[in-house]
């Protein structure tokens, strides 16, 4: 097994939709949700380092959490960006130099699975940049001034997760595209396709939610405990 991808946790948003309450740090399981985020990423054998991207105020409280699991992986903890691709960036500054490639999660989906991981890190090595994701259950409407203006083929859709892997080099390309161009992309893979960069869909697992609002705390409560997981896949 190549131990070739240093790995971005990115957890510096502000969690409006929690009422400003850190996400992150909420308790989930037997640790929190960063912390199982931590641990999902310390198991890849794929995975050499990782980099955590947080705000300045929660940087201690990430490494008392880090200790209290034996992350030994942790290299760094670096203070977010104004956007979610300078944060991105910001954590790159810290990736080794021989690393081949990096592999981008979000600290909020701490449900993500071990080998689900390691098969978008492997489809990335292939294809040079892969995603999780997975297809789309409901009819999709487009919508213009209140009325449906068009159905997407639903085979053809999928809801996009993460971890986002990508060469490293690629990566770097397109970041300084986007600060070349003034842009700023709020979803790694659609940076890499403003270079002409080809991403991969990984197919993953329904249960790989995000926590966003209080009530995905509950859901994934549930999912830990085998609930819902059968409703979910």
């Amino acid at each position: 097994m190549n131990c070739d991808t240093s790995a971005i946790i990115v957890c510096a948003g502000n969690s409006t939709r929690m009422g400003g309450v850190n996400k992150q740090l909420l308790s989930l399981g037997s640790s929190t949700v960063v912390g199982m985020s931590m641990s999902k990423l310390q198991r890849c054998p794929s995975v050499k380092e990782i980099i955590v991207v947080a705000r300045v105020q929660d940087i201690t409280t990430f490494k008392d959490i880090s200790k209290e699991l034996n992350i030994s992986k942790l290299k760094d903890i670096v203070v977010g960006g104004r956007t979610r691709q300078e944060s991105v960036s910001n954590g790159i500054e810290s990736v080794s130099k021989d690393t081949k490639y990096i592999t981008i999660h979000d600290g909020a989906r701490p449900l993500v699975e071990v080998e689900d991981i390691e098969k978008s890190i492997a489809d990335a090595r292939t294809h040079g940049g892969a995603t999780l994701g997975v297809p789309v259950k409901d009819t999709i409407k487009v919508v213009k001034d209140g009325f449906i203006v068009d159905t997407p083929n639903r085979e053809t859709l999928y809801i996009t997760q993460t971890p986002q892997t990508f060469d490293k080099s690629l990566y770097l390309k397109g970041l300084h595209y986007a600060l070349q161009n003034g842009l700023n992309f709020t979803d790694d893979c659609q940076l890499m396709e403003s270079i002409g960069c080809r991403v991969f869909m990984t197919v993953g697992k329904y249960s790989n939610i995000k926590i966003t609002t209080p009530e995905d705390i509950s859901v994934a409560e549930n999912i830990l405990k085998g609930s819902t997981k059968q409703c979910l896949e």
